[in-house]
């Protein structure tokens, strides 16, 4: 009987302890689901880059026109020229978690990148937002001196001096705010030529007008030799004012960044023109835009493409500099061209609403 107590009393405390046990492994064991669980919803350092919507931009969005001329005749159109965009999430634009990330990560079509190979550490999320809209207005305003210069209609292009390298020789001489009319007696229209004209003169000091307040003023202007591009230069860091003929209006405001120009141009050519350039085809795509209509590339594009084929456009208009990223990653039914110029762009759209094949226009190709 004392045997049977002891027995007894002995399995009483070793289920006592093992229940003890059992509790705290249990009690582990949700705390690290738990700890997991949570941790996946822990706002993480990556960006997330999808397909995101299309805008026509010869048609509307949310009742009002994309593109409306004001002080111009304007021309019937049909079809669609869609600017193509990226969803982007992470970084300084929005917190996400590792579930969007893992989610995001497993779906086709899309990309994840850490966010400090996309944007400095730095950056803050309203230095972003207030970037994009910048670029955007600046990409508009842009697109419609491309469109003028492609349809020979006038319009007046100053190249204003936005600020001056440091230690510049002409500090003196020359300010922010004055517009650079011309170098050596050509008229300067672009940065370019100012490099262009540069390479020909070497050190000689050039004579320049400028405008100041409203008066032109003539001055002699000494170029300093950049060590680490090995090439002389002014240091004047330049910005393109425009006083057009007409007023072009957007109707968006949610999308930012300097891509749409390329089809923003091609936009107000179609309205400006009596001919039908779409033929009432569905074209989309992307790509910067400069006033003499070279056509830059973008990032994004394999996600554009997808969002453009979603939309129904079965044509892609993609810069030439883009093909390496272009090449693999075209969603089936959907061809694409490319351009490097608003020339060929405009050439391209005609020819296909006319019935030629896309592929007898440049493509991307291995080569």
């Amino acid at each position: 009987m004392q045997f049977r107590e002891k027995m007894f009393s002995f399995a009483s405390f070793s289920s006592h302890k093992r229940s003890r046990r059992d509790s705290v492994q249990n009690l582990c064991a949700f705390s690290t689901i738990g700890l997991a669980f949570l941790g996946l919803w822990v706002p993480v350092n990556f960006v997330t880059e999808e397909p995101g919507p299309t805008f026509n931009t010869i048609g509307s969005y949310k009742d009002q026109q994309l593109i409306s001329i004001e002080g111009e005749k304007t021309y019937p159109v049909t079809g669609a020229l869609d600017m193509t965009t990226v969803s982007v999430a992470g970084g300084p634009n929005t917190d996400i978690s590792a579930v969007h990330v893992l989610s995001t990560w497993l779906m086709p079509d899309t990309l994840v990148l850490p966010s400090d190979l996309v944007y400095p550490h730095t950056l803050t999320r309203e230095e972003v937002t207030e970037q994009n809209t910048v670029d955007m207005a600046n990409s508009q305003e842009v697109a419609q001196a491309a469109a003028l210069k492609y349809l020979g209609k006038p319009f007046k292009e100053k190249m204003t001096v936005a600020r001056l390298t440091k230690d510049n020789p002409n500090s003196d001489l020359i300010k922010p705010g004055d517009v650079l009319i011309s170098l050596n007696g050509q008229k300067i229209e672009h940065y370019e030529q100012i490099a262009e004209i540069l390479s020909r003169t070497g050190d000689k000091t050039l004579d320049a007008v400028i405008e100041r307040e409203g008066k032109e003023e003539h001055l002699s202007l000494k170029p300093s030799y950049d060590e680490k591009n090995q090439k002389y230069i002014l240091g004047l860091f330049l910005g393109a004012t425009y006083e057009f003929p007409f007023k072009v209006n957007y109707g968006l405001e949610e999308v930012g960044g300097p891509s749409a120009g390329m089809m923003f141009a091609l936009g107000i050519i179609d309205e400006l023109t009596e001919k039908n350039l779409t033929g009432g085809k569905h074209f989309a795509g992307t790509g910067t835009i400069d006033a003499q209509g070279r056509i830059g590339e973008i990032g994004g594009i394999a996600q554009k493409m997808v969002g453009a084929r979603q939309s129904g456009a079965t044509t892609f208009i993609a810069p030439e500099k883009n093909c390496g990223e272009v090449i693999g990653h075209i969603p089936d039914g959907l061809s694409v061209v490319a351009v490097s110029t608003l020339d060929e762009a405009v050439h391209a759209v005609e020819g296909i609403a006319a019935g030629k094949p896309a592929d007898s226009f440049r493509q991307c190709t291995d080569s």
